[in-house]
């Protein structure tokens, strides 16, 4: 769905690079604090271990080779915007590995923004009628060229499921897709992306 009532570039220039997101997270849990309006300390502990997940990922991160071709590939200047929230464990999950891809190619910009500052822009990409995060947008001459999220296919499969037959608790549903994602090491989500971002 291409937006055709917003301007993106106002939220590319509001937009955080990766490493001033990663230094917000950080300094907002120095002060037992997460993003967004719900402050409630068990955001502030899922944020604590996505910071973890995220520096993990970081240095872990192995790219195929046909995604980084597709990555150098690309000849125009785009921007990556990142819509996000700290406490989110899908964002910890797959935003980095497009930070690492963005570093590939200088004609690329990879920004955040938190998704709560910016409902105008999320209810635009909703989910199934909700705000599902991450969601990240290719951005070309001020126009969306892509979209992805929120996660990878199969991960979205292990949330469907529990929906529609609940077996066990939600926190043993978010247990079972963080263990997919650490077996998985993000290449579900490069395979979907190699079909996705041009």
């Amino acid at each position: 769905m291409a937006t055709k009532v917003m301007d993106l570039e106002q939220y590319v220039l509001k937009g955080m690079a990766y490493e001033v997101y990663l230094s917000l997270i950080t300094d907002l849990l120095s002060e037992g604090k997460t993003t967004g309006p719900n402050q409630d300390i068990d955001f502030v502990e899922y944020t604590k271990l996505n910071l973890q997940r995220m520096e993990r990922l970081n240095k872990t991160i192995v790219i195929n080779e046909d995604l980084q071709e597709r990555v150098k590939g690309i000849s125009t200047p785009q921007t990556w915007l990142c819509i996000t929230e700290a406490w989110c464990g899908d964002a910890a999950q797959n935003l980095p590995l497009f930070a690492v891809m963005a570093d590939l190619n200088p004609l690329i910009k990879i920004r955040f923004v938190l998704r709560d500052e910016n409902t105008a822009l999320i209810d635009q990409y909703l989910t199934n009628g909700g705000r599902a995060i991450p969601i990240v947008i290719g951005i070309e001459a001020g126009k969306e060229k892509w979209k992805w999220g929120p996660r990878p296919l199969a991960a979205q499969e292990i949330v469907n499921e529990f929906k529609r037959h609940p077996n066990g608790t939600y926190d043993q549903m978010k247990t079972n897709l963080h263990a997919w994602y650490a077996k998985n090491k993000t290449q579900d989500q490069q395979h979907e992306l190699l079909a996705t971002i041009h």
